[in-house]
């Protein structure tokens, strides 16, 4: 589930979500069978452990993926944003879900019922090959951040997922510092000390829920020591 992207999706993955890999006319189709629902700031959309009846498809704003700990609190693993998908891999495997969604300020969803799709998608070889594709980049691309995420300083590890939501690229990505902080794993005020490092060396620049990147290529080198 890490790129945010000011353009088009706001979601934290570099790779195409599963969504994105079938045909229009297939997604079309999809949609034209999910009526849209609409959640508040905060609002839970789905539930870990429930079982999977269904993806649901981001059409406005934004939802953060993630669990909620025994206190309460949420610890988000991921951002999406418009055009994103999210719970397909459940759907496929009948297994009950294993994180929670909460809408990040207002957003329209859709729930693609598990039986419209698997009917859908047994009519369309082509499509059930891209998807199996798309899912193995994403297996890749969690694996590599992990493995990033597990190795150096937290200011490298905060270039590490900088890079990675950014996509590389000079440009501003809309997050949170305290979702840097639990995508990181660490404290808020240890990840803030990390940006603030990152801030003077001249590499990101942080606004009000955002992080702009002003140096791509140093951020990159830093995020591999």
């Amino acid at each position: 589930m890490s790129r945010i992207r000011q353009s088009g999706s706001s979601r934290s993955f570099v790779v195409p979500m599963l969504w994105e890999a079938m045909p229009e006319p297939l997604r079309a189709a999809l949609v034209e069978r999910a009526p849209p629902r609409r959640f508040g700031d905060g609002q839970l959309i789905q539930q870990k452990g429930e079982a999977a009846d269904g993806f649901w498809l981001i059409e406005e704003g934004m939802v953060s993926v993630g669990q909620f700990t025994e206190g309460g609190d949420f610890r988000a693993v991921g951002v999406l944003g418009a055009g994103d998908s999210y719970g397909e891999l459940a759907v496929l495997s009948g297994r009950p879900r294993i994180v929670d969604a909460v809408a990040r300020g207002p957003a329209v969803v859709r729930l693609i019922s598990a039986a419209t799709f698997e009917r859908v998608l047994a009519g369309d070889p082509g499509a059930m090959r891209a998807m199996l594709g798309t899912m193995a980049a994403q297996l890749q691309e969690t694996l590599d951040l992990l493995a990033g995420l597990r190795r150096g300083s937290t200011a490298a590890r905060a270039a590490a997922l900088i890079v990675n939501l950014s996509g590389g690229h000079d440009r501003r990505v809309t997050i949170t510092q305290q979702e840097i902080a639990d995508l990181l794993g660490v404290t808020r005020a240890t990840a803030n000390a990390a940006l603030a490092e990152l801030e003077d060396g001249g590499l990101i620049a942080r606004g009000y829920g955002t992080i702009g990147v002003t140096d791509p290529a140093r951020l990159r080198v830093l995020s591999m020591r």
